[in-house]
């Protein structure tokens, strides 16, 4: 069986229209996660926690896909609007 890891991370970009972080040491790694469900309700707890910091954003990065990006698949169908 695969594992669907999914790590949780972010902090402050150089623009609210960039994925640039201002500063790369400083980045807050939320976690890692079994499953995109769990990851996903993790994004949303600190994404809307900072909602009031334009330049801060949130990202899922699929893990399992970095192991084996031919075989992973998709993780899940998405809802409009949240993060890949």
């Amino acid at each position: 069986m695969i594992q669907r890891l999914h790590l949780v991370y972010g902090g402050e970009l150089v623009a609210s229209d960039s994925t640039e972080f201002r500063d790369p040491a400083a980045i807050h790694i939320v976690g890692i996660f079994p499953d995109y469900a769990s990851a996903l309700a993790a994004w949303k707890a600190h994404a809307q926690r900072t909602v009031d910091q334009a330049q801060t954003r949130y990202f899922i990065a699929h893990l399992h896909r970095l192991h084996d990006p031919e075989g992973a698949g998709p993780t899940l169908a998405r809802s409009a609007g949240t993060p890949a």
